[in-house]
C-alpha cells in the first residue's frame, strides 16, 4: 500500500520535510537567542537610565569604546559648543518617521578634548547637497545632559557607510570617521575627540540657551514591551512539529486515494467479462 513512498515525487517530499523539521528547531532557538539578547539589553537601558548622571569622560576616553553595560548611561559635560565644526547625518527619522538629518555638533570640554553631541534632528533641506539651516547651540560655557551612545558601524547598524557624500554630512557617528573629518577641516582640538557620542537631553538649567532642535525624550515605558521574538520562537517550533503531521496527513491521504482507484479498477476488470458473456 505504501510502496508509494519509494517513488521518485514521494522521495523528494520526504527529504524537503526531513531538512525544514531541523531548520525550523534551529530558527526557533534563534528567535529564543534574540529574546534573551533583548531581554538583556532592556535591563541594560532600564538600568543606565534609572543611574544617576556621571561626567562623560569617566565612561569613555580618546580613541576608546563604549562599554556594552554603559550604554545609554546618562552623562554630563561641561565645556562650550563648536558649531562651526557642526555635521548632519544623513537619512535619520523622526518619532513620526519623517526622513531628515541629525545634527552632530562637537562640545568641547575644559580640558580640551572633544565630545560628539547629537543634538537632535532637522527636516532636509529641498536640496540634498545643500547644507540645512540649523538653530544655533547655546553659547558659552555650559553643561550638557545626555545619553552615552557607542560608535555607530554598518556591522552595527546595518546603515550603508557611503562615499562622496556633500561636504559636512556623514552617513555614521563614528568618533574616529569624524575626528579624522574635523582635522581636515582645521579643527585643532579635534586630535583628542573621545569615543562614541552622547543624545542630548537638555542643557543644564539656567545656561540661558535655548534647545531648539527636538532631542529624543528619555521614555523607558517601551523596555519590556513589544518582544515578538518569544512567540516567534514557539511559533516556528510549532511549524517544526506540524511538518511531520502534516507528511503523515499527505502520506494517509495518498494511500487512501491509490486504495480507492485499485478497487474501481477491480470493479471495473470484474464487469467486462460479464460485459462481454453477454
Amino acid at each position: 500500500m505504501y510502496r508509494f513512498l519509494l517513488t521518485r515525487q514521494w522521495v523528494i517530499l520526504t527529504f524537503v520535510a526531513l531538512l525544514l523539521i531541523p531548520s525550523m528547531i534551529g530558527l526557533g532557538f534563534w528567535q529564543l537567542h534574540r529574546h534573551d539578547h533583548r531581554q538583556a539589553l532592556n535591563k541594560v537601558i532600564d538600568d543606565s537610565l534609572a543611574a544617576r548622571p556621571v561626567p562623560a569622560e569617566s565612561l569613555t576616553s580618546v580613541g576608546g569604546v563604549v562599554e556594552h553595560e554603559n550604554l545609554y548611561r546618562r552623562v554630563t559635560a561641561k565645556g562650550h559648543f563648536d558649531p562651526a565644526h557642526e555635521l548632519v547625518v544623513r537619512r535619520r527619522t523622526n518619532v513620526d518617521n519623517e526622513v531628515g538629518y541629525h545634527v552632530l555638533t562637537p562640545f568641547v570640554l575644559d580640558d580640551g578634548r572633544t565630545l560628539l553631541v547629537n543634538r537632535g534632528w532637522i527636516d532636509s533641506p529641498a536640496s540634498q547637497t545643500a547644507f540645512p539651516k540649523i538653530p544655533a547651540p547655546a553659547s558659552g560655557t555650559v553643561t550638557v545632559t545626555g545619553r552615552l551612545m557607542p560608535d555607530e558601524t554598518t556591522a552595527a547598524s546595518g546603515i550603508k557607510d557611503l562615499k562622496g557624500l556633500p561636504p559636512r554630512q556623514i552617513m555614521l557617528i563614528n568618533s574616529r570617521q569624524v575626528g579624522a573629518l574635523l582635522r581636515d577641516a582645521g579643527d585643532a582640538s579635534a586630535k583628542d575627540v573621545l569615543g562614541g557620542y552622547i543624545e542630548l537631553t537638555a542643557p543644564a538649567p539656567g545656561d540661558g540657551g535655548p534647545e531648539l532642535i527636538p532631542s529624543p525624550k528619555e521614555d523607558t515605558s517601551w523596555i519590556g514591551l513589544g518582544d515578538i521574538n518569544l512567540p516567534y520562537a514557539v511559533q516556528w517550533w510549532v511549524f517544526a512539529a506540524g511538518v511531520p503531521l502534516g507528511w503523515l496527513i499527505l502520506v494517509r491521504r495518498e494511500a487512501r486515494e491509490r486504495a480507492r482507484r485499485a478497487r474501481d479498477e477491480d470493479e471495473d476488470a470484474s464487469r467486462e467479462p460479464e460485459a462481454a458473456a453477454v
